[in-house]
């Protein structure tokens, strides 16, 4: 099998060594190219190149779930075509690794490189479904570019807690969970609209949710993990179906002590729930529209500010091997 290795020479948790090990381990069972991504975007321009040559039957990223993103964005540039664009596989190298973990893969890099090859040689792959958020027709944002994403999307307070982590990192700091943690009650200090929300959202047959915080979307469960911990927003979400949402319409202390505490001692059968929460689940198309400009987020990105935003949940997208 022909594969390319996409390496993010800064991925968190992985040494030169350790990238030096994986790729050896890996190039022993497959036709191997390698490519270090230079900037932003290379990732996914490299895995665009990949599926239009014909040649490459396996992409494989080694990074954290930015990496990945880029990747898939890549390979769908032209659309889904699961039976005929390259495979996915994922090394897990960044501070969370969501999607590699929520696909079953160990969180260590060469662990993970031998349930790879495993796969490989067993056959083993499945396919999974996708995100698309994309700009809304006659709005502000009806030129914005549609982006896929693996697990997780958000429109609000938890979108402006990446934009704090990622100016934090920028800054030079690590990627730790405390950090986030940090950013999370500096968020909700400086929240303007936390006892009532701007976003409303909208489905085809169905009456609007008003005055929402926060929109929470998820393509998987786990949403997200603090260590080994998992943390699940929609515990129905999964890569089976389209997409779940959870939407907060109050973010008072009372109330963020409460789904706080949810959250933290979610499980696969129970996530936040109360008055002020909105949980949705399996829906196929919908659209965030915000009266004011809020941060957006795509599997832990921060992409700037939206006003409007239109989700479809995309059965059968993409192969992956795990």
């Amino acid at each position: 099998m022909r594969a390319l290795l996409v390496v993010n020479p800064v991925a968190t948790t992985t040494s030169v060594r350790t990238r030096e090990v994986i790729t050896h381990a890996l190039a022993s069972d497959l036709k191997l190219d390698v490519a270090t991504t230079e900037s932003r975007g290379h990732a996914r321009e490299l895995a665009r190149l990949a599926a239009q040559n014909g040649e490459t039957e396996l992409v494989i990223a080694l990074g954290g779930d930015g990496t990945v993103n880029e990747i898939v964005n890549g390979l769908l540039h032209e659309g889904p075509d699961p039976e005929n664009l390259p495979r996915l596989a994922v090394v897990p190298g960044g501070s969370t690794n969501v999607f590699a973990r929520a696909l079953g893969l160990p969180n260590h890099a060469v662990e993970a490189t031998g349930v790879l090859l495993d796969a490989i040689e067993s056959g083993r792959e499945r396919t999974i479904g996708l995100g698309l958020a994309s700009g809304v027709p006659e709005t502000d944002d009806a030129g914005v570019r549609p982006r896929w994403f693996t697990f997780c999307a958000g429109l609000g307070f938890d979108a402006g807690v990446v934009g704090r982590v990622e100016q934090k990192r920028e800054s030079g700091k690590r990627s730790t969970h405390a950090l986030y943690v940090r950013q999370v009650l500096k968020q909700f200090a400086m929240e303007e609209h936390r006892s009532r929300g701007t976003i409303r959202l909208e489905r085809e047959g169905h009456e609007p949710v008003e005055e929402l915080v926060a929109s929470i979307v998820c393509n998987t469960a786990p949403w997200t993990y603090l260590g080994n911990r998992p943390v699940y927003a929609a515990p129905q979400a999964s890569f089976d179906t389209a997409l779940d949402v959870l939407g907060l319409s109050r973010l008072t202390p009372l109330a963020m002590s409460r789904y706080g505490t949810q959250l933290l001692t979610s499980s696969p059968q129970r996530g936040p729930r109360g008055k002020h929460a909105v949980t949705l689940h399996d829906i196929g198309e919908f659209t965030l529209h915000s009266q004011v400009p809020l941060p957006f987020q795509m599997d832990g990105d921060h992409l700037g500010v939206r006003n409007s935003v239109n989700f479809t949940g995309v059965r059968r997208a993409l192969r992956v091997i795990a």
